[in-house]
């Protein structure tokens, strides 16, 4: 696995898996199996803990030999792929295309299912999770309850429509000018979303040189850090503004006047380089549709309302979403996406904008 990750710069689709890595496979699966027939005829040691001991290794041996011979298996409803690591052992995956027939036939097939979730539709629908699931065509009754709150009262979409659209490069200097702007206005307050730990940190370095420090106190994720003391800190200093990524777009509950504010860099399409998704969109396009409307917009789609969720946590909150994408509001998509988000009053003024963070 080290060899054939040295050439490579991200997860990779190993389209053949290759005869060194095949071979390896088979070395590890027949050993395996030869430690699972020795343990199976190992006759001796009949105390309880003894044959705990080799209940317990004989299944993880087995785990490893059948993990072995998935991979070994795969077939074009598989996805294989490499990853390299990035300093840690580089590790071989495999994921199904997709788990659509496997769901209809174990368990759609079998009793009644009901699913629930805050973030089920997308675009104001249930079509893309219907379809993900395997259940075009099937009994479904799909129903939204809507929220107990007035969102178009409390809450405030503005996209930064004059914005240029984000690039390869990470965080525009234009979209952190406009970041501080923001967040002065709201008078700190603000958890700052992004979708990479390198726009989390290209903005903490331009925000700590840019704000008072002592009037617009930062406060950083990084890598490891304890999400829940972080987020309660931001809680507890309502000046305060959080950068984050990842695990802070979800779950983060922090009512009233400490977070008035939620910035959103950009939409959280999915990386092209992402060898599952990059495989199902592939798929979609050569069966005549549309992979990237099919899997990219809907899954941006969900982090987006996932994101948007983290400001309204009570009746009593306002504030508004600032997302610096302009995307949002020139692209074919874009309204799709913003039918994702809760119903919030939405504007690409500004001004407007930034006299309503400065009167919270």
């Amino acid at each position: 696995l080290r060899a054939t990750a040295e050439s490579l710069s991200g997860p990779t689709q190993l389209k053949p898996v290759g005869g060194d890595i095949t071979l390896a496979l088979t070395v590890i699966r027949d050993a395996c199996h030869q430690a699972i027939t020795e343990i199976n005829a190992d006759k001796e040691g009949k105390d309880p803990d003894s044959l705990a001991a080799k209940q317990h290794a004989r299944g993880a041996i087995e785990e490893v030999h059948d993990t072995a011979g998935a991979l070994l298996a795969g077939n074009e409803f598989d996805v294989v792929w490499l990853d390299p690591g990035e300093g840690r052992s580089p590790s071989l995956k495999l994921a199904p295309l997709s788990v659509a027939g496997l769901l209809r036939d174990a368990l759609f097939s079998k009793s009644p299912v009901v699913m629930t979730s805050a973030t089920l539709t997308v675009g104001g629908g249930f079509d893309s999770l219907v379809a993900s699931l395997g259940l075009t065509g099937e009994r479904v009754t799909t129903m939204d309850v809507g929220s107990p709150f007035d969102h178009a009262r409390q809450g405030i979409l503005y996209v930064a429509k004059d914005l240029p659209a984000p690039g390869r490069d990470g965080v525009a200097m234009e979209a952190l000018d406009e970041l501080a702007e923001l967040i002065e206005a709201a008078g700190g307050r603000t958890l700052a979303l992004f979708s990479s730990w390198r726009g989390v940190d290209r903005a903490a370095e331009y925000l700590r040189v840019r704000l008072d420090s002592g009037r617009f106190p930062l406060l950083v994720q990084k890598k490891g850090d304890s999400v829940g003391s972080l987020v309660q800190r931001f809680a507890d200093d309502h000046p305060s503004t959080l950068l984050g990524t990842v695990s802070l777009w979800q779950g983060v509950d922090v009512p009233g006047e400490s977070c008035i504010q939620v910035v959103i860099d950009r939409i959280p399409l999915p990386r092209p380089d992402d060898p599952l998704l990059s495989a199902r969109q592939r798929a979609i396009d050569e069966a005549g549709g549309s992979g990237f409307r099919s899997i990219s917009v809907p899954k941006a789609g969900l982090l987006l309302a996932q994101g948007a969720g983290r400001l309204i946590r009570g009746a009593s909150d306002r504030g508004v979403v600032s997302i610096l994408d302009s995307r949002l509001a020139t692209a074919g998509y874009g309204r799709a996406l913003r039918a994702s988000l809760p119903p919030f009053w939405y504007t690409t003024d500004r001004a407007t904008v930034l006299t309503s963070l400065t009167r919270l």
